[in-house]
């Protein structure tokens, strides 16, 4: 029979317990209690405190294959006063507040008594397939926030659509024979299909190449124009003679001019390799990209934006939006650098056919440039999704505007795009809060679609991994403070000890006890009185704040860690409370399993919450298993009691599974790409 639960005798203030997320087996340790697991570990030689996580990115490691077989030992502390257990006991007490669910159909708008948050993901050009370095570069990461967003009950507005108009989508429609609209469908078509495997919840997902593109576009330039921000001048450009055109930026392709890198395959806009923007006449060596041969310089006339004008408007914007909004370091850095170079005027036209249509006379057999045209996508995306648009993006006082880009677009979201938008003085919504992030590799190398080397987005959709799981990975490496790597043997240690042995193995043995072992009912637990059951819920609601503080600052790798936290934690208390030795034990040893399983269920639900915008399949997964269909309640600052005495849970089941070396090493020789 099993002893009492003495945690009296514990020093609850300071309890270091060793994660073990294989619990032992209920016949060796039915006689085990609280009190004894705890003088244990007074025994054992004391362990090095572990290193709290830290927002720096490091590159994977090969992990050996036997790394995978546990989770990795952590020493964690329930370590909160007395205070936060009052405080956290007296929330967890309240009723849940639930969520907010727009009606069907329902066109999102800006609400007086709401927080308004509009997110945007940079555009993906039409012309290509996303890799995985593009979508948690952009689109996954915003995804992923406005989820976060949604569940806080914010009124959120998440929209992006196909970069359409430009040299890119030309280039493409002449490799394919087929005019540029013809590539534009494709390839929206493509990137739908795509993001619709990888779970990204638009409320619009648009397009650039539409009418309210030119309206909205042809607006602001007309505004600046009257400002006279808009100057002519005449420009050097590169000449085919033999396809008898002026070859725009990406039809051109050379030496990098930089003395420092001379990459030889740099395009006539920027180096791929260093990073710089370069005038395409300042290459070395260049060549046609439609015919090979070299081009010649002549002149062409374009316009101008005069940013060194605008330069203290966007000076006095950028330092108070940075300074009072969230933005990375890395946006930080590169904006400065910008700044404090000085500004310099922009070209905004461009010689080609695909594109919005320059409406001031003499210049109308040209089109604007992608840099002033694309951002602006942002807004008639906006205006295509409702004709409401401009209480999205023009009351800047009542929306928070969030962008989420790769740092190579960080310039044109930081200086060009707010420029153009304060010289028209129309009073737009200008970005609060700009997460501009590193590049994600790929293994020991950069993604490349001509060589093969890396997993695009129609691959992933080819393999046994589920898209959750690509999902957590690319979260849990997302590059937020420095460049990061994506690796096949770090997401099979990751799934198999984060996912399967921590989070997974936590979760179904809280729902496999209560099904086997107490009929599947939820106990009583409004009341608590006893020590450790208190020192977890303060403990949980301490994790679950710290949690909330680094998704609000657009940290979402880090939110990721939070919640494996949390679980980690809860494998902890099953192991301090043993609800397997108890449940066989007298009445109020009965009656401490009840309680010890239903705040470990609660802890479940919690998770299906806070784990949603990561991996939302598994959250909903999580709720079926709970035996509650839907999402009902908010995610709030406090740890509530979510599930009511007497619930009914519903049939436990392995959430996740092992992906064994065999697999990933299959991967690894499939997306490695040509030999040299």
């Amino acid at each position: 029979m099993a002893t009492s639960d003495n945690t009296d005798d514990i020093n609850l203030q300071n309890l270091k317990v060793e994660e073990s997320t294989t619990p032992k087996s209920e016949a060796t340790s039915g006689a085990a209690s609280t009190d004894k697991a705890a003088k244990s570990k007074k025994e054992k030689p004391k362990q090095e405190k572990p290193k709290q996580e830290k927002p720096k990115q490091e590159k994977p490691k090969q992990e050996k294959p036997q790394a995978t077989a546990e989770a990795p030992v952590e020493e964690l502390d329930f370590n909160r006063s007395q205070e936060e257990v009052v405080q956290a006991l007296d929330q967890w007490s309240k009723k849940p507040s639930t969520l907010n669910k727009p009606k069907p159909d329902e066109k999102i708008t800006p609400k007086a008594d709401a927080r308004n948050i509009m997110i945007t993901s940079a555009l993906p050009y039409v012309n290509n397939v996303p890799h995985l370095g593009n979508l948690i570069g952009s689109l996954l990461s915003a995804d992923v926030f406005a989820r976060y967003c949604r569940l806080r009950n914010y009124n959120t507005l998440y929209i992006c659509g196909t970069d359409e108009y430009g040299t890119a989508t030309e280039t493409k429609a002449l490799e394919e024979k087929c005019t540029p609209r013809e590539i534009c469908d494709k390839y929206y078509d493509l990137h739908t299909n795509i993001y619709k495997w990888f779970q990204l919840d638009f409320d619009f997902f648009g397009r650039t190449s539409t009418q309210k593109q030119t309206e909205i576009a042809q607006d602001i330039f007309w505004k600046l124009h009257k400002r006279n921000l808009i100057f002519n001048q005449s420009v050097e450009q590169l000449y085919c003679d033999n396809c008898q055109r002026f070859l725009a930026d990406r039809y051109v392709a050379g030496i990098c001019p930089d003395l420092a890198c001379k990459f030889i395959d740099a395009r006539g806009d920027q180096c791929d390799k260093c990073g710089k923007l370069i005038n395409a006449v300042d290459l070395i060596d260049p060549k046609c990209q439609i015919c090979r041969s070299k081009p010649e310089i002549r002149k062409s006339e374009h316009l101008f934006l005069d940013l060194p004008t605008l330069s203290s408007d966007v000076q006095s914007w950028f330092q108070k939006s940075s300074t009072t909004g969230h933005w990375t370091n890395t946006a930080t850095a590169i904006t400065e650098a910008w700044l404090n170079e000085g500004l310099k005027p922009r070209c905004i036209t461009r010689d080609l056919k695909w594109g919005t249509p320059v409406p001031l006379e003499g210049y109308t057999d040209k089109v604007f440039y992608v840099w002033f045209d694309a951002p602006i996508g942002y807004i008639s995306i906006a205006a295509n999704y409702t004709d409401d648009w401009e209480q999205w993006w023009k009351q800047p006082n009542k929306i928070e505007l969030f962008q989420f880009m790769a740092k190579d677009n960080v310039p044109f979201h930081s200086v060009i795009f707010p420029a153009c938008l304060l010289g028209t003085q129309d009073n737009y919504t200008i970005v609060n809060h700009l997460s501009g992030i590193d590049y994600l590799n790929y293994e020991d190398s950069k993604f490349s679609k001509s060589r093969g080397v890396g997993v695009f987005g129609d691959h992933a959709q080819h393999t046994e991994i589920p898209s959750d799981i690509w999902r957590f990975y690319l979260l849990y490496v997302r590059p937020e403070t420095q460049d990061s790597v994506f690796s096949w043997a770090d997401l099979m240690s990751k799934n198999n000890s984060e996912l399967l042995n921590n989070l997974g193995n936590f979760i179904n043995r809280a729902i496999a006890f209560c099904e086997k072992n107490l009929a599947g009912k939820i106990s009583d637990v409004n009341q608590l009185e006893t020590p450790l059951d208190q020192l977890f819920v303060a403990q949980i609601t301490y994790e679950l704040n710290a949690y909330l503080e680094v998704m609000e600052k657009t940290r979402l790798r880090d939110g990721l860690k939070c919640v494996l936290r949390m679980s980690r934690y809860g494998n902890q208390y099953l192991q301090l409370k043993q609800p397997w030795a108890k449940y066989k034990g007298s009445d109020a040893d009965r009656r401490d399993a009840e309680i010890s399983i239903a705040l470990a269920l609660n802890l479940v639900y919690l998770l299906s919450l806070v784990l949603q915008p990561f991996m939302p399949t598994t959250s909903d997964e999580i709720r079926q298993q709970l035996n509650i269909n839907e999402s009902v309640y908010a995610l709030e600052n406090a740890f509530r009691c979510y599930l009511p005495a007497g619930h009914t849970i519903g049939q436990a089941k392995p959430l996740f599974k092992r992906i064994e070396k065999a697999l990933v090493e299959e991967y690894r020789l499939r997306f490695a790409g040509q030999k040299k």
